[in-house]
Parts: structure tokens; sequence; C-alpha cells
């Protein structure tokens, strides 16, 4: 299930066909609205209860329906969770601007769509070329967090593990976006990102550059406080090849060429899944 579920919702996502009132954060947004709000959860309790009842909630229904009609209904859970937990409509359009103002040599939008794909870190470029690697290393983030991290939480973890990592991702962006600190929610999502981040990193030693990939790779993938971003950042770049006859913009060559990688890297983790269904390892 775990591989159809991820074929699936590859495809609908990149067909674009969820739109924005059923995107993931929109729910969620709703969810904490709700049941929540925003003082409720500056509790540690209270945190704690928003970040796993979803998770929960997925589990619990995954129980119930287990079997029914041979096993078709926990299928259509998969799919849809899949679906849910791979949406990223919001980011995919802002990267679609900032390629168009590229194509179409408007450099001040460039700088400013790179700034809204991750408002998190400041683009601090002092060239094209140098602003184009840096939204590359972006977007290797931006892949880890919304393709890689959720398949690997799904297939080893099932809906439960996709739907509790996104809920965490959600409310770190949510804090993030008004400046806001909640409890709990940063150590989570470290923990949560500790061993998917250095698993990913090894996906682009393996897609990439070896030699200088893996050497990045090695240096930070055991350092105990290392930030996920910085290790999916770093060694996406080192592995990172750009064509010498490319005519796409300087500012978007290194990051077509990130954007490569990353798709070469999913294709990997596909790969790999595959694989541990046919040996039985995944269902």
């Amino acid at each position: 299930m775990a591989l159809f579920s991820l074929l699936v919702a590859i495809i609908i996502e990149r067909l674009k066909l969820l739109p924005q009132a059923w995107q993931l954060e929109t729910l969620l947004a709703f969810y904490t609205k709700v049941f929540f709000g925003r003082k409720q959860l500056s509790n540690d309790l209270m945190m704690a209860i928003a970040i796993l009842l979803p998770a929960i909630a997925v589990q619990v229904l995954a129980w119930f329906v287990a079997g029914l009609f041979w096993g078709l209904v926990s299928l259509l859970l998969w799919v849809a969770v899949a679906i849910l937990c791979f949406s990223h409509l919001k980011q995919r359009q802002l990267f679609k601007q900032y390629i168009q103002a590229a194509c179409r040599g408007d450099s001040q939008a460039c700088y400013h769509f790179a700034d809204s794909l991750d408002p998190y870190v400041s683009i601090d470029a002092v060239s094209e070329r140098d602003l184009g690697a840096k939204v590359g290393q972006s977007v290797a983030w931006l892949n880890y967090r919304f393709y890689g991290a959720v398949a690997l939480y799904l297939i080893f973890f099932g809906p439960a593990g996709a739907v509790l990592y996104c809920t965490v991702r959600y409310f770190s962006d949510d804090a993030k976006s008004r400046e806001a600190s909640l409890p709990l929610v940063d150590t989570v999502l470290m923990l949560l990102d500790w061993l998917p981040s250095r698993l990913i990193a090894f996906g682009y030693v393996l897609s990439g550059h070896f030699s200088a990939a893996f050497s990045c790779w090695r240096k930070q993938a055991f350092q105990l406080k290392r930030p996920a971003r910085e290790i999916i950042s770093e060694v996406a770049l080192a592995a990172e090849t750009i064509e010498s006859d490319s005519n796409a913009p300087i500012c978007v060559q290194s990051t077509i060429s990130l954007l490569q990688l990353s798709k070469r890297n999913f294709i990997l983790l596909v790969t790999g899944l595959s694989l541990l269904t046919i040996f039985g390892v995944v269902v």
C-alpha cells in the first residue's frame, strides 16, 4: 500500500488537482482554530495534545477500517492521507513564479520570490549565480520537507506517521510566520528530522557527485546537534553538477541542477521502496 499510495499522491500533487481549501495546511489551521486557539497552545500539555491528536485519530481510523472490503478501505485511507501530506501548492506556485521571473530577466522579482520561497532563511546573494545556488539549496530543503521526510514516515510508520510529521511541521511554520514561540514543537521537529534528514542527504550522495558529497555528508551526519536544513542543503550543493552547455539564465542554472538532483533522489527512494515491497519488508 505504501508504494501505490506514494505514486498516486505524487501524480495528484503534480497535476495540482487538490484545491487550496483542501491543502493540509488549510485543514490544520481550521483544526487548530476549532479545537484549541493560540492561547491554549502556550501550555505544554495542550500543545502535546494538539500535536498527537490528528495522528491518533488517523491510527484509530486505520484500525477500525482494517480488513473492510478486502482491504480496499484501508488502501483508500492510505491514498487520501498521502495526497494530503504531499500537498504544497503554495511553494510550487512561488517556485514557478521565480523561474518565470528569471526567464524574463527580472532580477528584482527573482530576489523577491526567492525570499518568499523559504521566508525563514535570508537569501543574501551577492550575484545571480550565488542566488541560483542558494535558491537551489532552499529547493532541496523544501523537497525534503514536503516529499522525502513525509515519504519515509509514510513508508515506515503508515498514515499516522506521515500525519504526525506534517502536523509538527505545520505548527513550526505557523509559529515562525507569526514570530511566536510554541512549546515542544521545535524539539519534537528536530527529533523527527534527525534520522530522515541524514538518510535523504545520503540519497543525494548516491544521486550526484559521490566523492564530494560523501565527504560533506560524513563530516556532518554524525554531529548530533547539526540542523537538518544545513545537512540537506550543504550535501545537496556538494552533490550538484551543472551542465556546461546549459542555456538557462545564470540565476537558475544551479537551481535547476539541484532540482534535478532532488528528483533523482526521490526516484532512488521510490526504487528502494519498490525493492522493500518486493521482499515483503513493507506492505
